[in-house]
């Protein structure tokens, strides 16, 4: 087998996502957070209520650690957690005024990091990544296509 005249584009996937991930995991910590607190913070922004259970497949992390973000996150303001009166085994999430804020400044850093990655590329380039990004995953996970 002759050898590869490219790197596996598995490998260079992962290193473009490590990659792009510091960059933002550094540009969160310089705005004061961190990526699974921005990643509560959106998915209660679109949600607006969502319970635990709900979050942590959302985020995508388990349920314990779920726990120990939120436990810091009602601990600083940021978020209320209440049982929820149909099913007391359930706590339901809310966003605080202060999480609001929080969100937004957020939003304002992943905003410019989103520019950040996007500069140099078309519209249509940015459209044909995302569908080849769509179809890679796809392919490892048997998942049709969008």
């Amino acid at each position: 087998m002759p050898p590869p005249t490219t790197a596996p584009i598995g490998v260079v996937l992962a290193r473009t996502a490590k990659t792009a991930a510091r960059a933002f995991d550094h540009v969160l910590a310089t705005a004061g957070s961190s990526q699974p607190i921005w990643q509560i913070l959106i998915s209660l922004k679109t949600r607006t209520v969502a319970n635990q259970r709900e979050l942590a497949n959302a985020v995508g992390i388990q349920g314990a650690t779920l726990t120990h973000h939120l436990n810091g996150m009602e601990t600083t303001g940021l978020v209320t957690r209440r049982r929820d009166p149909g099913n007391r085994r359930i706590h339901v999430v809310e966003l605080t005024d202060q999480g609001e804020q929080l969100f937004h400044h957020l939003a304002t850093a992943a905003i410019a990091h989103d520019k950040r990655l996007r500069a140099g590329f078309t519209d249509d380039e940015i459209t044909l990544l995302a569908s080849l990004l769509h179809r890679l995953a796809a392919n490892v996970t048997d998942e049709p296509t969008p």
